[in-house]
């Protein structure tokens, strides 16, 4: 099911023709509040005052235009300062910046939106995108990092080299967001069994958590497997860490009621929402990473 999911996400012509089917539309409301930020705001606003915090992004990548990427950057400096009083933070994916065009405009882009969020007393995470990426983007953050403590990256548990590359991290004090990752890659280079990324997910966190308990870094675990956020928990309380301590983010839309019961215990909790009408490969990545999610879109089909 999940290669499937997958494909379909690659697939040019389904990409073009299923955002028009009414059913489809109905089926991505689960994961978007809608597609303009007003709705997403909105959302912010309800999960703020339940004790949830909110991480915006808006859908797209690769684009072709370095004005497009201005664009995006522009929005994005209009969300921070919209946002200030509920301390959102957002997330961004460097080729929805310009980077399959110039790195060095994508940088000085990465650069207009840390100084917004610095500015918003905010936080910019930058999103780890397919592997052809991996190395691009983590020289990204190594550049802008230093000068700018208010910024993180999403890095993917599924990928071998991911230890390696929190090890080389950790020098920087960085912030990191772990995934378990949703992109279509080879057995070479990443976990494909599901019990073997969950395996890797946690041992990462096991790697992390006393970075964490030293102030030298700043992990958020992103993952609705609560399985896996109740075991690191028992780690991080061998630790002597509070649950304040432990950062989830988890997706609109999945395990509300887990994430209000998480924020009732005590955890720091955000709720990442998306928005925008690019939502068809990001919807299908959703699906992938726990398909479950199928059956909610088949209930769509029936009256």
């Amino acid at each position: 099911m999940r290669r499937l999911l997958l494909w379909c996400a690659q697939n040019r012509w389904l990409a073009t023709h299923v955002p028009r089917w009414r059913f489809a539309q109905r089926a991505v409301r689960r994961f978007l509040p809608g597609e303009g930020f007003e709705s997403a705001l909105k959302a912010a606003v309800d999960f703020r005052a339940q004790g949830v915090g909110a991480l915006f992004t808006l859908l797209g990548e690769n684009v072709t235009d370095l004005e497009d990427a201005n664009k995006v950057v522009e929005h994005y400096e209009e969300v921070l300062a919209a946002s200030r009083d509920i301390h959102a933070e957002i997330s961004v994916k460097p080729t929805q910046l310009g980077l399959d065009i110039d790195a060095d405009a994508a940088f000085a882009n990465l650069q207009r939106l840390a100084r917004a969020a610095e500015k918003a007393n905010s936080f910019l995470w930058i999103d780890m995108e397919g592997s052809a990426y991996t190395d691009r983007t983590l020289d990204l953050y190594r550049r802008l990092k230093p000068q700018a403590p208010h910024v993180g990256i999403a890095l993917q548990a599924y990928l071998h080299r991911t230890v390696s590359d929190i090890a080389e991290l950790l020098p920087l004090k960085p912030a990191i967001r772990l995934v378990k990752g949703a992109y279509a890659e080879p057995p070479q280079i990443a976990f494909s069994g599901k019990r073997d990324v969950d395996a890797n997910y946690l041992a990462l966190c096991v790697f992390m958590l006393p970075e964490v308990k030293r102030r030298r870094l700043r992990l958020v675990l992103a993952t609705h497997d609560v399985d896996l956020v109740s075991k690191a928990w028992r780690f991080a309380q061998a630790s002597d860490m509070v649950r304040s301590q432990v950062e989830i983010a988890m997706l609109y839309g999945i395990r509300t009621a887990e994430q209000l019961r998480l924020a009732r215990e005590g955890f720091t909790v955000r709720d990442l929402i998306a928005y925008g009408d690019a939502w068809y490969t990001w919807y299908l990545r959703r699906l992938a990473e726990r398909p479950a999610n199928v059956w909610f879109v088949a209930r769509q089909l029936l009256p």
